[in-house]
């Protein structure tokens, strides 16, 4: 099976407009993040999802693919299923959903979130989780949050602190990783379901799949990837790769 990554970058985010086109450490946001999705072993192809064609020009500008979809999707997921569609991508591809505020992905995550998708056809659909170690994510609804099965499953994501240690225990809270891998018929399939409830409440696109009655498997990973959900994040961002650059 191979691995295609496709990021979803539109150019109007209520949050932080243009956010894809960002500059950190003199590059477009989007450009870390396709450079980083690239680098990972087993990724066959990496493409821009865009409605946008200032964000479809700056891929290009830096030698990047950008497949132009439609303004009126409801969420990155569908962005990716429409891109994939038009990408003609084969029946057996996994497609590696990246989403585009993901500046300091490291390249393992993808392949360990594509592990239990080649060891149990059973699974249709992985994604990333991170042990919360800043006290501030806890809080912080820009950071979700899951609970997990005995078999890290997803029993439910949210925005909230869950699970709520009602009598103090210490526990570990799961942070969500932006990063979602679907097998192909599975991604097409999840584009037909209707929106969910809870999806419209939490503007989570991962509970649909949950609310129609899928598995969805989590995978815990030790690599954080810090996200850009509003501009002081990017400065965040040029800090940590100015701390980690090679003299």
């Amino acid at each position: 099976m191979s691995l295609f990554v496709i990021i979803p970058a539109r150019y109007g985010s209520s949050r932080f407009p243009g956010k894809p086109l960002v500059k950190i450490a003199g590059k477009p946001m989007i450009q870390h993040v396709m450079e980083r999705a690239a680098a990972a072993p087993g990724v066959a192809g990496v493409a821009a999802a865009t409605d946008d064609e200032r964000i479809a020009k700056a891929v290009a500008a830096f030698g990047g693919r950008a497949v132009m979809t439609h303004g009126a999707l409801r969420s990155g997921s569908d962005r990716a299923a429409q891109a994939a569609d038009l990408l003609e991508l084969s029946s057996d591809t996994l497609v590696v959903n990246v989403q585009g505020d993901q500046p300091l992905l490291p390249t393992q995550v993808i392949g360990q979130t594509a592990a239990p998708l080649l060891a149990d056809p059973a699974v249709m659909m992985t994604t990333p989780v991170v042990a919360i170690t800043r006290p501030e994510e806890i809080g912080d609804p820009n950071h979700v949050k899951v609970a997990l099965s005995a078999e890290n499953d997803a029993l439910y994501f949210s925005r909230a602190a869950i699970p709520f240690p009602r009598d103090g225990e210490t526990i570990t809270y799961y942070k969500h990783l932006g990063v979602y891998i679907y097998r192909r018929e599975f991604l097409a399939a999840f584009a037909g379901l209707p929106t969910g409830r809870l999806e419209e409440i939490e503007k989570l696109e991962q509970l649909r799949a949950l609310e129609a009655g899928h598995r969805v498997r989590c995978v815990i990973t030790e690599h954080d990837s810090p996200e850009v959900d509003r501009p002081e994040d990017a400065a965040r961002v040029a800090a940590i790769l100015q701390r980690t650059a090679v003299p």
